[in-house]
């Protein structure tokens, strides 16, 4: 077996997994792995796919820290894929390429009204309150009644995120702009719509319970949606998890309600069929009463309802992003792969190239789930070594001369050293724990800084 140069795209958990598991497989007879990432900072998802307010999900920054300062990784930030560096530099330079850049656009949802101003992608919303450096710095909160479309965490994310007070969240990482916009938003109600039943919802039991600790938020539920059906009942009997939300949400139900100065309402049997506007913005919402069909899943009533609104947030899944010269399902939003293995338009596996995490599988599951999912991919590789490329210039040395040559600004691990101790500095002087730098030239000004 000879030593294997490894390039990875993508150094969010999936990324760093991969590499991880390679490092320890292969320790007999060595590798090398390069880690791409085209944001100046490692952590993908972790640093801008997670509301700020989840310290106990971020604590995850923790184990993959360890993987990178180990010194056995390689980080280039700031570098694009298909753009900074192809794919026949990547078979110049390495035996082989995994993908790992994830999902960070909304799926789509064609209903009527689905373009009008002040109808958003909950991706989008969640990569500005989270200070990703590619979306704009401001977020048009203007809206006192919103709508959140979807019965996943994310929409629980968004709606907490709309609904909390922007004091409550200065004890986290938010960025001193995202700070200022939610702090002047009018928001006092934020209503969350599911087509299906309580039982039926994709929230985790940690994700619902945080929402009912929110200050000065009631919670609003309806009684009409609580009338269980058997396969309801069913699930609730034979789930934990199902079993807890139908014990947290009935908790509830028996708060009092009215005196809270914002209001966080959970629509069940409630299907989103029309965004209602004037003069091209969004005035409301058009929904149909639904009715289980006994099986776990609906049916529609015919009956519709309207609720004035002035801002829909859709939360109904994210979608993965095309890359230069890689396959691409259009329809599921990833890689078309066998188990990691990265299939052509024959259907048959391309020599040396592989992918992980959401762009391999969609966007399903916790970002734990990503560890498994990468031990996968990682077992074909090291089985495929018959496949892989064979690199020109395998030399380490020959990428960061390709880099420079084409005068790219990468940043590295020492780098990413320099901006998080900045951060934190920020953070410090302000009584908190970080301030997030939110400019792109600035987080490699700060990462890029002579010692």
């Amino acid at each position: 077996m000879t030593k294997l140069r490894l390039a990875i795209v993508g150094a969010g958990p999936a990324g760093i997994y991969a590499a991880d598991l390679l490092v320890k497989a292969e320790r007999e007879f060595g590798v090398s792995i390069d880690l791409f990432e085209q944001l100046p900072a490692p952590y993908g998802l972790v640093r801008y796919g997670v509301a700020p307010d989840h310290p106990r999900i971020k604590g995850i920054v923790t184990a993959l820290r360890e993987v990178l300062d180990r010194g056995d990784i390689r980080f280039f930030g700031n570098v694009r894929f298909g753009v900074d560096i192809t794919l026949d530099d990547l078979k110049k330079h390495y035996n082989a390429v995994i993908f790992s850049t994830g999902a960070i656009r909304d799926a789509a949802l064609n209903l009527p009204g689905i373009d009008l101003d002040g109808s958003y992608g909950a991706a989008e919303f969640v990569s500005w309150f989270d200070g990703h450096p590619d979306f704009p710095r401001e977020w048009p909160l203007t809206a006192k009644s919103v709508a959140v479309l979807g019965n996943g965490n994310v929409a629980l994310d968004v709606a907490r995120m709309l609904a909390k007070h922007a004091d409550d969240l200065l004890p986290t990482e938010i960025p001193a702009n995202v700070y200022d916009g939610l702090k002047a938003s009018p928001v006092t109600d934020v209503h969350v719509f599911g087509r299906r039943g309580p039982a039926q919802v994709r929230f985790s039991p940690l994700e619902l319970r945080e929402i009912g600790e929110l200050n000065d938020v009631d919670m609003v539920l309806y009684d009409e949606d609580f009338s269980l059906d058997p396969a309801s009942e069913a699930a609730i009997a034979g789930n934990k998890q199902v079993m807890v939300i139908n014990k947290v949400l009935n908790q509830w139900r028996q708060r009092p309600v009215g005196t809270a100065s914002r209001r966080l309402h959970l629509h069940f049997y409630a299907k989103p069929v029309e965004l209602l506007g004037e003069d091209g913005a969004v005035t409301g919402i058009r929904y149909e009463r639904t009715t289980p069909d006994g099986a776990g899943g609906v049916v529609g009533t015919g009956e519709f309802r309207e609720l004035p609104v002035q801002a829909v947030y859709r939360a109904v899944g994210y979608f993965g992003s095309p890359l230069s010269e890689i396959p691409f399902d259009e329809k599921h939003g990833v890689i078309p792969n066998h188990e990691g293995q990265v299939l052509g338009d024959d259907n048959h596996v391309i020599p040396g190239v592989y992918a992980t995490g959401w762009i391999k599988r969609g966007p399903v599951g916790l970002i734990g789930h990503t560890k498994s999912d990468a031990m996968e991919t990682v077992g074909h590789l090291v089985r495929d070594q018959a496949n892989w490329w064979t690199p020109a210039e395998p030399d380490e040395l020959a990428v960061t001369a390709l880099l420079e040559a084409r005068g790219v600004e990468y940043t590295t691990l020492d780098g990413w050293h320099n901006l998080d101790q900045h951060e934190l500095a920020l953070g410090a002087a302000a009584d908190r724990v970080r301030i997030k730098v939110v400019d792109r030239a600035e987080m490699i000004s700060v990462s890029n800084a002579p010692a």
